[in-house]
């Protein structure tokens, strides 16, 4: 597996991979006309520039030449010293071989070396990706509603795993 930084010309990858995965995601759990005003906003092309542009960097997951998902986090987000996970999507057939995992081991990396203190994420409450964050780590911190407009909002748990104090040994 492969995992590089997205220029601004893939984009529309993440776009197509979003289009994919959040149909099996969330349309059990939300109605097709919630899907497609959310992927209207969060990943039409103009959008997903906006949020490059304001610090989200996008990792794509590459194997034999096709694209099996992708990572995009915030460094420092909100002014703290956290690292925020907003978006981490794989393709259905590629769940539960370690693909989330190594994403988020990337982000755990990156997050280390600016010398953040956790990382969290939100998480739909009724997304089965909440067992997998749990296992890597994560616990639930909050319980929030976000109004996204259009009389839709998104319930999430905010879920943060601390990446812990650096030991020092004293001599």
């Amino acid at each position: 597996m492969t995992l590089t930084v997205a220029t601004k010309e893939q984009l529309p990858i993440i776009q197509d991979l979003a289009y994919k995965i959040w149909p099996h995601t969330y349309g059990a759990t939300h109605t097709q006309e919630e899907l497609d005003y959310m992927l209207t906003k969060f990943y039409a092309v103009p959008s997903l520039e906006q949020q490059q542009a304001a610090g989200h960097n996008f990792i794509l997951a590459e194997e034999a030449g096709e694209f099996q998902g992708f990572v995009a986090y915030e460094l420092h987000a909100e002014g703290t010293s956290k690292t925020k996970i907003h978006k981490l999507y794989v393709l259905p057939q590629t769940q539960g071989k370690g693909l989330g995992r190594q994403l988020v081991d990337y982000v755990k990396a990156q997050a280390l070396l600016a010398n953040d203190q956790a990382i969290y994420l939100n998480v739909n409450k009724h997304n089965n990706a909440q067992v997998f964050y749990s296992k890597y780590g994560f616990n639930i911190t909050q319980d929030i509603l976000i109004d996204i407009g259009e009389g839709f909002v998104m319930d999430d748990y905010v879920m943060e795993f601390f990446l812990g104090s650096r030991h020092r040994h004293r001599h």
